[in-house]
């Protein structure tokens, strides 16, 4: 399947408009990570087991949102937009990551 964020497809023509398309994936962080992510942080440089944790839930929910492109008909996503959000309080903090765009049928210029 094609995903893309601009609104049309090089070389293709949409040929048909199916609906919009959603993925989302709620993740807690575990302690262990929150505590290395403290700690870089406090001395400097990436938290490399936030980065991974994010790249994994948005992989996610490409991949539910193409799943459900495909069950509307789909064999493209058009103008996807990505999202993330930090939900929760007292230190409950989960990730939130969205993922949506147009579901289209495509045709050959």
């Amino acid at each position: 399947m094609i995903v893309t964020t601009t609104h049309a497809v090089e070389g293709k023509k949409i040929g048909r408009y199916l609906g919009i398309a959603f993925g989302e994936v709620i993740v807690g962080a575990n302690f262990f990570k929150d505590f290395k992510a403290g700690l870089t942080n406090f001395f400097g440089g990436r938290s490399g087991a936030y980065e991974e944790e994010l790249q994994r839930a948005r992989d996610k929910a490409l991949a539910e949102m193409e799943a459900r492109a495909s069950a509307l008909g789909a064999d493209a996503v058009v103008g996807m937009l990505v999202n993330y959000e930090v939900i929760g309080s007292n230190g409950q903090n989960m990730l939130m990551v969205t993922v949506c765009g147009t579901a289209v049928r495509l045709e050959t210029l």
